[in-house]
């Protein structure tokens, strides 16, 4: 089973968004199936085989969610920080601002789904290969 430490170490060569699909095989590498993070503070729930989970720490100063979703916004900030024009925090500051309180990666389905604060499904995007 995978560990918190082995997950930094594939996250630790992320620079930008545009290396997310690296990120993504790396995890694939280590029998992570998927994972949920949360924007509020950043900690990530990691899941495998089994029912295997393990949870990274908070992992920043809390970010307020507002309660009124902009999907517009959102799409047009996702495609800038995809295009690696924007940091990680500057993406999660982006997210509580356009009401995006976690999103799931299932790496089986290979898809990313952006929630809302009510658990509310904003947006599902395919995860290039």
């Amino acid at each position: 089973m995978f560990t918190i430490e082995q997950i930094k170490e594939a996250h630790a060569k992320v620079k930008s968004g545009a290396d997310f699909p690296n990120y993504i095989q790396d995890l694939i590498i280590l029998g992570v199936k998927g994972y949920d993070t949360f924007v509020n503070d950043g900690h990530t729930e990691y899941y495998g085989v089994n029912n295997y989970t393990v949870a990274s720490d908070e992992k920043y100063n809390l970010i307020p969610i507002s309660s009124t979703v902009n999907k517009e916004l959102f799409i047009e900030l996702l495609v800038k920080h995809q295009h690696g024009e924007t940091d990680y925090m500057t993406f999660c500051n982006h997210c509580g601002q356009c009401g995006i309180a976690k999103w799931r990666v299932d790496i089986i389905e290979m898809t990313c789904i952006y929630f809302d604060l009510g658990g509310n499904e904003i947006l599902i995007e395919k995860i290039p290969g």
